[in-house]
């Protein structure tokens, strides 16, 4: 008999969670996640797969009562989570940042500052950017267990992915990069 090894869920952060089908939260229904911050204390992350229809970057520059300079609707805003929906968060590549820029891994870092908004709308922001507003959080140990009791599978982290302008099939191409047919899953999970 082969004993396994237990799935190390020490670090999440730089990984990507895609959500199984029953997850039993429709909040998270087909969501898939990037992983910002993992630890003892909890986790964080931000879905990039969902937009907000209502709001798009120079209404909200304007809000904030920033130029919108070259700012455009391309720069599309997603819900990042539930959790602190009023606040907004910029994952982005690295070749941009700030003293309060979060490294999450070589490519991708976190930044929740106003400044790095005036700097993508004078054009000098990030080559990359994703524009969430809340978060996706866990407490302790809490996104273990789900992902224990089968509510997630990870996946490294991949920019072409999180950044990729077709927030419809991302769902889909996480799986596949996991060689998982979305037809073939069901919401019925076992353990052996």
């Amino acid at each position: 008999m082969k004993i396994e090894e237990p799935l190390d869920l020490d670090n999440l952060a730089g990984q990507i969670l895609v959500a199984m089908p029953g997850i039993g939260d429709p909040r998270f229904e087909h969501a898939v996640i990037y992983i910002c911050a993992h630890g003892p204390e909890g986790a964080m992350g931000l879905v990039v797969n969902r937009l907000m229809e209502s709001l798009t970057l120079p209404d909200l520059l304007e809000q904030l009562e920033i130029d919108p300079g070259g700012a455009d609707d391309r720069i599309r805003i997603h819900f990042g989570g539930p959790v602190d929906s009023g606040r907004g968060f910029v994952l982005h590549s690295s070749d941009y940042l700030q003293d309060s820029s979060l490294m999450v891994d070589d490519q991708i870092a976190l930044t929740a500052t106003v400044d790095i908004l005036r700097a993508i709308a004078d054009g000098q922001g990030p080559f990359q950017s994703l524009l969430a507003l809340g978060y996706a959080g866990w407490g302790p140990g809490q996104l273990d267990g789900e992902i224990l009791a089968n509510g997630w599978l990870n996946l490294p982290g991949d920019p072409g992915l999180v950044f990729s302008p077709d927030q419809e099939h991302k769902w889909d191409q996480a799986l596949a990069r996991l060689g998982i047919d979305a037809l073939l899953l069901s919401s019925e999970a076992g353990h052996a």
